[in-house]
C-alpha cells in the first residue's frame, strides 16, 4: 500500500510540473506573439487608458468624471504625426481608447532599488492588473493606469512606471485641468517605455543628455531649444535650466526613440 501511495504521489507531482511547465511555455509564446506584433508596426497598437482616484480627493474624482475620449485621440494623432517623420506607414499606428475607472489602487512602487524588490513589484503589479482591470471591446496590447492626485495636497507625485515585459505602465498625474497638456506628456513617455523606449536624462540632475536627448541637437546656437525629446522629458533653455514641456506639441519623438520602438526598421 505505501508503495502505491508513493507512485501515486510521485506521479501527481509530474503532472503538476507539466502543468506548470505547459502554463510557463504557454505564457511565454503569447509575450514573444505581442511584442513581435508591436515592434513590428505592421497593424494598429492598441492602448487603453485607464484612470484611477488615487488620493480618494474630490479634485481628483472631478478631474477623472471630466476626462473625455479627445483627450485619449491626442496621443494617438500624436503617434500618427511622428510616425509620419520616420516613414510609418500603418493608418492608425496607436490608437487609444479610454476606459472605465478603476476604484483599487495598484502596489505602489518599492522605496529601494533593490533588484529583488524591483522583481516582486512587477509580479505584484501584474497580479494587480489581472485582477482589476476591465474588460474592453478589443483586448488592448498596452495598459496604461492614469493615478490622479490633487495638486493642492500633494508638491510632488511618485515616480511613474512604464514596463515593457506586461505592456503596461503608470502615469501620477496632477488633478487639474490646466495640467491634462503635460498629463497627457507624462502619459505618453510612460507609454514609449512599454514600447522599449529609455530615458534620455540624467537621473542626477533631470538635464536632457546631449545629443539623444535634445529634439533638435543640430540647432545653431544649440540653447535654448524649442521644444523637447520626449524622453528626455524637458525643454533645455542652457546649461544648467531646462523647462517642463505643458503639451505633447512641445515634444518630439527623436532618431534613438524611435530606433528603440522600431520605427526605424519600419521606414525601411
Amino acid at each position: 500500500m505505501a508503495s502505491q501511495e508513493s507512485s501515486l504521489s510521485k506521479n501527481f507531482r509530474r503532472l503538476r510540473i507539466a502543468v506548470l511547465l505547459f502554463v510557463l511555455a504557454t505564457v511565454a509564446v503569447s509575450a514573444w506573439q505581442s511584442q513581435r506584433k508591436i515592434s513590428s508596426w505592421k497593424s494598429t497598437l492598441y492602448v487603453a487608458i485607464y484612470p484611477i482616484n488615487a488620493d480618494g480627493s474630490a479634485a481628483s474624482q472631478k478631474q477623472i468624471e471630466a476626462l473625455q475620449q479627445s483627450d485619449a485621440d491626442s496621443i494617438g494623432a500624436y503617434f500618427d504625426e511622428q510616425g509620419k517623420q520616420y516613414g510609418l506607414t500603418a493608418l492608425y499606428p496607436v490608437r487609444v481608447t479610454l476606459g472605465p475607472a478603476i476604484s483599487a489602487v495598484p502596489p505602489e512602487l518599492p522605496g529601494s532599488g533593490s533588484m529583488l524588490d524591483a522583481i516582486s513589484w512587477s509580479l505584484r503589479m501584474r497580479y494587480w492588473a489581472w485582477r482589476h482591470t476591465p474588460k474592453m471591446s478589443i483586448r488592448p496590447d498596452v495598459r496604461m493606469y492614469l493615478l490622479y492626485l490633487d495638486p493642492t495636497t500633494h508638491d510632488t507625485a511618485p515616480d511613474s512606471v512604464g514596463l515593457a515585459k506586461g505592456h503596461l505602465g503608470l502615469a501620477y498625474l496632477f488633478a487639474a485641468r490646466n495640467m491634462q497638456g503635460s498629463n497627457m506628456v507624462v502619459t505618453t513617455h510612460e507609454l514609449l517605455h512599454t514600447l522599449g523606449a529609455t530615458d534620455k536624462y540624467d537621473p542626477a540632475n533631470n538635464m536632457p543628455i546631449f545629443p539623444e536627448g535634445y529634439a533638435d541637437p543640430q540647432r545653431t546656437p544649440t540653447l535654448p531649444q524649442d521644444a523637447a525629446e520626449i524622453m528626455a522629458g524637458r525643454i533645455p533653455v542652457d546649461a544648467t535650466h531646462a523647462n517642463t514641456p505643458v503639451s505633447l506639441g512641445n515634444t518630439v519623438i527623436g532618431p534613438k526613440t524611435a530606433t528603440e520602438i522600431g520605427w526605424r526598421k519600419a521606414g525601411n
